[in-house]
């Protein structure tokens, strides 16, 4: 649930008058794993300019591309502006899952991400070069992305969320091109079971990552993310659970993202405090 903390955090999202100040790059990244070079926008807020920013990864969702959240929710800029965050928004490919799919050099993609992307952030962009300072979120394909990359790169992210994130894809074994990376799911059960995030939560280090969890109600993924929230709690994993209004559409992401960013404010924050 969202404490006081957080809402009164929320709240400045009302209160700032916004003045786009923030520069929003579309930069190349060379990755060595696939061999070739992948479209990065990079939105450094006016704060970099005169000190390191925690930074945040935002992955896309399954068809979009590495533009999309800086098109489709322009107030992204506002928001990492407001709270001082660097936004990296990399493209994950098309159907790619953000997995690194063995003897197939074109879906290397947690290598990238977590890997090859974060090292070319922090040697070329004001940005702390801590996990401390580092999480990552994502909406649909992205938000199992984060998810599975935070669970997977724990030394790398201290702070993950997912807003309608494909968290358990076994009900949709025809969708979304997985079965064109893990195979048929009759023929290949067990790959299926050990790349859902849903299954992945004995990853969890105690105190290791903070984790955010969002979902619309009328969202076809919502049953899996309630599913999710159900097993983190049986689990005793600390998590922040909201659910709104909403179906798996930019209406509901361009509001949720809002309310991602503001937890990640207040997670930063409260660490440059101490």
């Amino acid at each position: 649930m969202v404490n006081k903390m957080f809402f009164s955090i929320l709240l400045l999202i009302g209160c700032v008058l916004g003045v786009k100040a923030a520069q929003v790059d579309t930069v190349s990244v060379y990755s060595e794993a696939m061999k070739k070079n992948i479209k990065v926008v990079v939105i450094e807020p006016e704060v970099s300019k005169e000190k390191e920013t925690p930074v945040l990864y935002l992955l896309h969702g399954y068809s979009g591309k590495y533009s999309d959240w800086v098109l489709k929710a322009p107030h992204i800029t506002e928001l990492a502006d407001q709270f001082g965050i660097t936004i990296v928004c990399p493209d994950g490919g098309f159907g790619s899952w953000y997995w690194d799919i063995e003897n197939d050099a074109n879906y290397q993609y947690e290598t990238f991400v977590s890997n090859e992307l974060v090292s070319y952030i922090d040697k070329n962009y004001s940005v702390i070069a801590d996990r401390a300072y580092r999480g990552i979120t994502g909406l649909s394909m992205g938000g199992h992305g984060a998810l599975y990359l935070a669970l997977r790169n724990q030394d790398v992210y201290s702070v993950v969320g997912s807003t309608a994130g494909g968290v358990d894809f076994r009900p949709f074994p025809d969708n979304w091109q997985i079965k064109d990376r893990l195979g048929e799911y009759a023929q290949n059960k067990d790959a299926w079971e050990d790349h859902t995030v849903i299954n992945m939560l004995h990853l969890y280090k105690p105190n290791s990552l903070e984790i955010w969890v969002d979902c619309g109600k009328q969202d076809f993924f919502y049953g899996v993310n309630e599913a999710l929230h159900q097993k983190m709690n049986y689990l005793n994993i600390p998590h922040r659970y909201l659910v709104m209004p909403g179906a798996h559409k930019w209406d509901y992401w361009n509001r949720s993202i809002a309310y991602q960013m503001a937890y990640f404010g207040e997670v930063f924050n409260g660490r440059t405090t101490k």
